[in-house]
């Protein structure tokens, strides 16, 4: 046995490592410097936060008990993942459309934005989940207990876990409103949580393994590692019916089950994620399961009857004196237990503070100054303690009766009641709100009394009784008695969808109803916006409306800083303002709230109605045209983009060549002209060098003229000499404005820089310093009546900023599009001293070649910003 505090120091050096990453993802993550850490890979890992401890520990138990019967926790999942492509991505579309923030507003946001059924789903997800929270507590306290025995087992571990789990949780996971937002530092932390219990587990799989080889011991449950693997690796036939259950209720779970949904929707980035996943998490779970079958045999071979089977997995490398690996064995438990917890207790957070208490809050007068915001927050925060609370009580109720895998296995059943109308309502179109309530309330109550209350020591006799009932006498009792278990399952899933589908067919949604069936059935074949309600509000009402919910700066930045007014907004600005208030509260919550101050005419919703048909039609007439009228309209809209683009390059031609022969003409003729005097010879030789210096100014102009459409010619073609090194932007700022200090002087324009450096980066010194000339020239140019230009150098975000500002007119707004095209750089009107106006074009070649880009940050009445960015050399100096 390992002492305590040993046990104890490296569990909470575990717990410590997961602050660390979750803390330094999540300031990557603000930093804007995350995304590459968020690929495919990490994705998949984050989906196996669904191996909890039931896998870790639970798995070797099934196998002693029931033989292969665990694999069917893993069948379920990899089926689902074969066929991904059949609803995944209409899941998750629907859900970043609709602003999902969870299962039970994916629901209710299907369903008419309905309370209710947000409501009941919550309902059945907290009583599930929560003995499952309870699971991963019992779980710990059991291998830390395993590891250290009885008599050290002093410390509460699962209280300390619950604790641990409660600052993380709160900490990473309820700092923004928004729940649909990803948690960066939550999901880096699963990520990590994956790999170290799947290497623990092929650790103590490959120890076991050896150790079989090596022949079994004395006192073992079975003298030969061949019947142990016969014990463990078969299915009795007369369980055959169980196992299709169990792998159903596992294929939905990956889906219905809170914390699933949370990190396979609410947390996807990309939906091209989901095509590696759908072979990268089967292979995951295979490692799994192929980690199994040897601790199980090693088990049953090498240590005594008796032995608990669910700890196998510690007890067998604890036996054999391999207390290192005992303790890596812990340590991947705690790692599949505690990813549960957090992304569990988050999940049903968000569901509790949405459904259950923001409406509530809604209702009474606020002065908080953000709004709900601090209130919902904090709601999420208390329920975040009460579901951990509960559960470790649950957890210390419990005891050691239970199998770990029962209590998952019950979960599974309460998460299951959601699949039909989860996904018939991705594919029905005429499901409704009355059909999904009665079918989850039916499914539910059956769910409670067969399978819930029982695992409580409650309602036995009740479910006796409806197991009479229902089944005939000899499978209600006796040797050919059906297994509760499956006589649960498949009780409440047949009247939840019989209810179901009799619900929705003799009854007619509302008006919502239909819009959403249509935005949820269509998702993928939709395009163009999204048809509404006809709905009315004045401004003002929905602006305090929506700054009591989500506070004045947001409410601000919606309307766009003006909430004033009686005018009515349109009914495309109201659903988008209720899509945002449902970013923090959830689709059924901001509907109710926004329904109180909208007005709607009852018989207008019958031309919402007949639009959404006539979108059905269209969408149906479509669809019948096949795959080759796409692909048709997809080469006209390519050609007719290339056509619109080549029209607009020709203009754009014409504009050039226009210009330049304005530009070479006018010192062409000034040359002809004077050259003329002088030829015809000028009264005195005053005049004569004055014609001659005429002349030759203007030369240099035609000269320079030319050299700048090289010079850009070059650059566009990408063969202009670069010659890049590591060198300080701000002192290449400084030198730009000690070049142009006599230019500024003789316009009476004062030069001021800010610049102190310095600030690395990898360009032409040379080329760089050509840009903020060309930008310091024209900032004196068109300096205004303030005579002065500022010039800063910093660095910002990761790049080198360097900043030039006039004080002048501002640039017209009709010529900020084409403003770094071939003569589009000159804003002056006409103006003489606008030069050719190649400049701006020839800066803006200039940075992309040195790998950043030159834009105007700002123009108005007090003036103009052109920034030239560069990415910062981070390298050693």
């Amino acid at each position: 046995m390992l002492t305590s505090p040993l046990v104890l120091a490296v569990g909470g050096a575990y717990l410590a490592l997961l602050f660390v990453i979750a803390f330094v993802t999540d300031r990557l993550a603000a930093a804007g410097r995350v995304n590459a850490l968020f690929t495919p890979v990490v994705y998949t890992l984050s989906l196996a936060v669904y191996c909890t401890s039931w896998t870790f520990f639970g798995a070797v138990g099934t196998a002693v008990r029931s033989g292969l019967e665990f694999v069917t926790i893993y069948i379920g999942p990899t089926l689902v993942l074969m066929a991904w492509w059949l609803f995944l991505p209409k899941l998750v579309r629907v859900a970043k459309a609709q602003r999902i923030t969870s299962i039970a507003d994916f629901l209710s946001a299907r369903y008419g934005k309905s309370r209710p059924v947000a409501v009941i789903v919550t309902l059945i997800a907290i009583a599930s989940i929560t003995p499952y929270i309870a699971l991963q507590l019992l779980a710990i306290t059991r291998s830390f207990t395993a590891l250290v025995g009885e008599g050290e087992a002093t410390a509460d571990t699962g209280f300390w876990v619950a604790v641990a789990m409660i600052f993380f949780v709160c900490l990473f996971g309820t700092r923004r409103l928004n729940a649909d937002e990803s948690q960066p530092g939550i999901v880096a932390a699963i990520a990590f949580e994956s790999v170290v219990k799947l290497g623990a587990l092929l650790a103590i799989s490959v120890f076991a393994f050896l150790l079989v080889r090596g022949g079994p011991a004395e006192g073992g449950a079975f003298a030969d590692w061949r019947e142990a693997l016969h014990a463990v690796g078969t299915m009795p036939d007369e369980r055959g019916v169980r196992w299709v259950v169990l792998t159903t209720l596992s294929a939905i779970a990956i889906i219905c089950l809170p914390r699933q949904f949370q990190v396979t929707v609410i947390e996807n980035r990309d939906e091209s994620h989901l095509g590696v996943a759908a072979w990268l998490f089967p292979l995951y779970l295979f490692l799994i399961t192929l980690g199994v079958l040897p601790i199980a045999v090693a088990g049953l071979t090498h240590l005594p009857p008796g032995n608990e089977p669910d700890l196998f997995v510690l007890t067998v490398p604890l036996a054999e004196g391999a207390h290192a690996l005992a303790v890596v064995a812990f340590i991947g438990g705690l790692s599949a237990a505690t990813s549960m917890v957090i992304v569990a207790s988050l999940a049903l957070a968000v569901m509790i503070s949405n459904h259950l208490v923001a409406p509530e809050l809604a209702e009474r007068p606020s002065r908080d100054a953000t709004g709900l915001t601090a209130a919902v927050l904090f709601t999420r925060r208390v329920a975040i303690v009460l579901i951990l609370a509960l559960a470790y009580l649950y957890s210390r109720a419990s005891g050691a009766e239970n199998g770990l895998a029962s209590i998952g296995l019950i979960a599974f059943a309460g998460v299951a009641q959601f699949a039909p109308a989860l996904f018939g309502g991705l594919f029905w179109r005429n499901a409704n709100r009355i059909g999904a309530t009665i079918g989850l309330l039916a499914g539910a109550a059956v769910w409670v009394v067969t399978l819930l209350l029982p695992s409580f020591g409650f309602a036995e006799g009740v479910a006796a009784v409806l197991r009479t009932t229902v089944l005939p006498p000899r499978m209600a009792a006796g040797p050919e008695a059906v297994d509760p278990l499956v006589f649960g399952v498949l009780l409440s899933l047949t009247l939840n969808t019989v209810l179901y589908v009799l619900g929705s067919l003799l009854t007619r949604g509302a008006a919502i109803d239909q819009l959403q069936a249509t935005l949820f059935v269509d998702a993928l074949h939709r395009g163009g916006p999204e048809p509404t309600l006809r709905r009315s509000v004045n401004r003002r009402d929905l602006f305090r409306l929506t700054q009591r919910i989500l506070g004045p700066e947001r409410a601000h930045a919606m309307f766009a800083g003006d909430g004033g007014g009686n005018e009515l907004v349109d009914s495309a600005f109201l659903a988008h303002v209720e899509r945002e208030i449902g970013y923090a509260l959830g689709a059924a919550s901001a509907h109710t709230m926004v329904t109180r101050v909208a007005t709607g005419e009852p018989i207008s919703v019958d031309a919402a109605i007949s639009l959404l048909r006539e979108t059905q039609d269209a969408i149906e007439a479509a669809r019948q045209l096949g795959v080759r009228s796409v692909e048709l309209e997809r080469t006209a809209s390519e050609l007719r983009t290339a056509n619109a683009t080549l029209t607009e390059l020709l203009l754009e031609k014409d504009d050039f060549l226009s210009r330049v022969s304005h530009e070479m003409r006018t010192p062409l003729t000034a040359i002809r002209a004077f050259a003329e005097l002088l030829r015809d010879g000028p009264d005195d030789a005053d005049r004569a060098a004055r014609f001659i210096e005429i002349i030759f100014t203007e030369s240099e102009r035609l000269t320079r003229l030319l050299d700048d459409i090289l010079d850009l010619s070059r650059l566009e073609a990408g063969i202009a000499p670069i010659d890049t090194r590591r060198i300080d932007a701000a002192e290449i700022a400084r030198q730009s404005a000690a070049a142009m200090e006599g230019f500024a002087e003789r316009n009476r324009v004062e030069l001021r820089i800010d610049a102190p450096g310095p600030v690395w980066v990898h360009a032409d010194a040379d080329r760089l310093k050509q840009v903020l000339v060309n930008l310091i020239s024209n900032a004196v140019k068109f300096h205004g009546s303030v005579p002065h230009v500022r010039i800063t150098a910093g660095a910002e975000e990761g790049h080198a900023v360097l900043r030039v500002r006039d004080h002048g007119g501002g640039v017209a707004e009709s010529l900020r599009p084409r403003l770094f095209t071939k003569f589009g750089g000159t804003w002056s009107g006409g103006n003489s001293r606008s030069g050719a106006g190649l400049g701006l074009a020839i800066s803006r070649q200039i940075m992309v070649r040195l790998g950043g880009d030159l834009k105007l940050e700002h123009t108005g009445r007090d003036g103009s910003v052109f920034a030239a960015l560069l990415p910062l050399d981070r390298s050693a100096a």
